[in-house]
């Protein structure tokens, strides 16, 4: 099973509008673009993959795209939450908006944690890139499955032991096809992945 809703950690969720398109619009920006490039979709039975947020400025709280929407070319404010709390420990998150929280979120939080700043992640999936830079960026131990409280350790392993911070990309060993790029913005998040993305579609 890869990502689509099933949600491994513990999630209070409090229904709400959409979010406004004026907090949306540069994550969607981006998005579509991926979307295009295969990095976020689904898989021949359904499964969505991939997901984007952005850190609200100054604070521990983050928009993501919500569970279940990899498959779906264009998202609106009816596709994005705001995570407004979490717990690693008691593998907990809070979030509020029309739709639950990636089931990423946590890993996505444990980066914005690990590192203040960065303010935008990408988790995309490509199984080329994906078998090229396994091990050679930084990379999660294999036994650590994506969505888990294993997972979020090991990201934050990645932030002690390795160069991650100044790579700004990671590769999931126990989660097939599955990479992050992340940056003090979305443009420099996207950029980093779109520089491997294109030095892999030069060498064919």
């Amino acid at each position: 099973m890869q990502e689509g809703d099933n949600i491994k950690f513990d999630c209070d969720w409090v229904k709400a509008k959409p979010l406004a398109d004026g907090l949306i619009s540069e994550i969607n920006g981006w998005r579509e673009r991926l979307f295009r490039l295969g990095l976020v979709d689904a898989y021949g039975n359904g499964t969505g993959f991939g997901n984007i947020s952005v850190r609200i400025p100054r604070s521990c709280k983050f928009i993501i795209s919500g569970t279940a929407t990899g498959k779906i070319a264009f998202l609106t404010g009816a596709h994005y939450t705001l995570v407004t709390d979490f717990d690693f420990e008691k593998n907990w998150l809070a979030c509020r908006g029309p739709v639950k929280a990636s089931s990423e979120s946590l890993s996505h939080a444990a980066i914005y944690e690990s590192c203040p700043e960065a303010n935008a992640v990408i988790h995309f999936h490509s199984q080329k890139m994906w078998k090229s830079l396994l091990g050679k960026v930084p990379t999660t131990d294999k036994n650590a499955t994506y969505g888990s409280l294993e997972m979020v350790h090991e990201i934050m392993r990645l932030f002690r032991e390795t160069s991650v911070r100044k790579e700004k990309i990671f590769a999931m060993a126990g989660h097939e096809d599955g990479l992050v790029s992340f940056g003090k913005n979305l443009d420099e998040a996207g950029q980093v992945l779109l520089k491997y993305f294109g030095m892999l579609q030069a060498i064919g």
